[in-house]
């Protein structure tokens, strides 16, 4: 775990570090930081500089992942929409997939506005604490929802977060009707989102295509932002045996 906190560290900040500095950022020990950098470095995954005493990834890293792309994103149609779509509106715009009881922020590309909402990619949040998660439930069996309501609640910590399932339920029904989810306020307060599902599926699961950010951008634009999200999911067209299209079940 540590091993991966480390190096999903130096994603975030993006430069070299000595290790003083990581092990305060992730609140290790200095001595078992020291052991578990010098065993990165030894399994190729770090480089040291000695007289600098800073440490950086190396190309290795890269090499883990860099077939995920084509795996998950088939033909790469998937991340042209989603760049078409922050092109257009130059707000942020992800891509997302059901992760259990969560939503997961597979990629994303980050607002330009000054004022924007921050999201990480890869992050996870519950299905029921958003308009993409409220979208991606929608492609379930009701009897299946319900269990993912109930899980999720349990997971809340806090009670007022916590949804009514028949609530739930009714929002639902309106999202499949529209074919889209639109939400003020969720996750952030002050924010809002607009999102649409794409035709294919990445290993087994739904396919959300969204934007978000302040809450007034997004009511000024809402009829633009939704036809650029919409027109951008028609152009991804399952091409290989990654891209299977969605079979909503009702």
């Amino acid at each position: 775990m540590r091993a991966l906190e480390i190096l999903e560290f130096f994603k975030r900040v993006r430069q070299p570090r000595a290790m003083s500095e990581i092990a305060a950022a992730l609140g290790y020990p200095q001595s078992s930081t020291t052991v578990l950098l010098k065993t990165l470095i030894t399994l190729g995954y770090l480089n040291f500089d000695r007289r600098e005493r800073l440490y950086f990834p190396t190309v290795k890293v890269t090499s883990l992942g860099d077939w995920v792309p084509r795996a998950l994103f088939g033909s790469g149609r998937v991340i042209e929409a989603m760049r078409d779509v922050h092109a257009a509106t130059g707000e942020t715009v992800s891509i997302n997939t059901k992760n259990d009881i969560y939503l997961q922020y597979v990629q994303i590309v980050q607002s330009v506005h000054a004022l924007r909402f921050h999201v990480d990619e890869g992050a996870m949040r519950l299905l029921t604490e958003s308009a993409v998660g409220w979208l991606l439930m929608s492609t379930m069996p009701d009897d299946k929802i319900d269990n993912v309501i109930r899980r999720a609640n349990i997971a809340t910590s806090k009670a007022a977060d916590r949804v009514k399932v028949g609530d739930m339920m009714a929002k639902i029904k309106t999202i499949r009707q529209q074919g889209y989810c639109s939400v003020e306020n969720l996750p952030f307060l002050g924010g809002g989102t607009i999102c649409v599902l794409l035709p294919v599926t990445i290993q087994g699961q739904p396919v959300v295509l969204g934007l978000g950010g302040a809450l007034e951008r997004i009511r000024q634009n809402h009829d633009r932002y939704l036809s650029v999200l919409q027109k951008a999911a028609k152009t991804v067209v399952p091409s290989d045996p990654f891209d299977q299209p969605v079979e909503i079940e009702f």
